[in-house]
């Protein structure tokens, strides 16, 4: 895999201006939050453990025909197929990635199935909200905006955001994002919340990972803020491209979304958590979807009173 000039840093430079505006399939009038968010602000750990709980039930104490499942006895779950290595469909037709690996996991510490359902991220969370899966889960980053529809997990990971680009672009990283840069981003995400809020730019929105990746390679766009995860599983030698920047991000820990009047349910997948944390399958299968990636400093996954093995 082909990666220029990739840098991890903290913060980054504000572009300013209003950018040229492109439409593309999957554009949309600009959407924009009622408190612009600094998404590569970086983060105190006060700010995440006010959404971390202080404990959890043991798992098998979880009374699983009290957690609203549409299916009795199976996790209804929204996902993405086309974000590698988190949550995708793999050659068997097999929904799999990090995310929902680990959602396998603890859906079986807890005695229930997981079925999978193909859905677009910029429907997920409403879907969630009005039950139509009982789990979203698609490397969701737990934004305050979010948190006002949907209910959250504890958190299960954490980001890192990307400017991927033609190898031979003169974009190198997020400094050069400008008014004349034509910038893709997928709509709904935090990539888009990012370009469009804080840096004050008109994105070109695109409803899925491979489209707007296809369009960095055929060059309809300049650059692609994307999460590094995607990022990562898109970009492959030989494509004419790379990711030329990628910046941590634990402002907001990623985690499964719920609809918020599911507490049980999501009291449930915080047991089996910290049940898979303690026994070692959460590192077992970070490392196996991210060998290379780098941990940020004082961040742990799940309750604050889960250990790591």
């Amino acid at each position: 895999m082909k990666k220029s000039a990739l840098k991890w840093i903290t913060t980054v430079p504000v572009a300013v201006a209003l950018a040229l505006s492109l439409a593309a399939c999957g554009g949309a009038t600009s959407t924009s939050s009622a408190k612009p968010t600094d998404a590569l602000a970086g983060s105190d750990q006060v700010s995440l453990d006010k959404y971390t709980t202080a404990d959890v039930t043991a798992v098998d104490k979880i009374d699983t025909s009290a957690l609203g499942l549409i299916v009795p006895g199976t996790i209804t779950v929204g996902t993405l197929s086309d974000a590698p290595p988190n949550i995708f469909i793999d050659k068997d037709g097999n929904f799999t990635g990090y995310d929902n690996e680990l959602l396998r996991a603890m859906a079986k510490k807890l005695g229930l199935k997981v079925e999978f359902k193909s859905t677009d991220f910029s429907a997920l969370l409403s879907q969630v909200a009005n039950k139509t899966f009982d789990v979203g889960s698609s490397s969701i980053s737990t934004t305050d905006a979010r948190r006002k529809s949907v209910g959250f997990s504890n958190g299960y990971d954490f980001g890192y955001m990307a400017v991927v680009a033609k190898s031979d672009s003169t974009v190198k990283g997020f400094k050069d994002l400008s008014a004349k840069t034509r910038v893709a981003v997928v709509q709904g995400t935090v990539q888009d919340d990012y370009v469009t809020n804080t840096l004050k730019l008109e994105a070109v929105r695109f409803p899925d990972y491979n489209t707007a990746y296809a369009n960095v390679k055929n060059g309809q766009v300049d650059a692609w803020v994307a999460p590094s995860q995607q990022a990562t599983g898109q970009v492959k030698d030989g494509d004419g491209t790379a990711i030329v920047e990628s910046v941590i991000n634990t402002q907001n820990f990623t985690a499964y979304a719920v609809s918020p009047q599911n507490k049980p349910l999501i009291d449930a997948l915080n047991s089996a958590l910290d049940a898979v944390i303690t026994d070692g399958t959460w590192a077992k299968l970070t490392k196996q979807w991210y060998p290379e990636r780098p941990m940020p400093e004082n961040w742990t996954p799940g309750s604050k009173a889960v250990k790591l093995p």
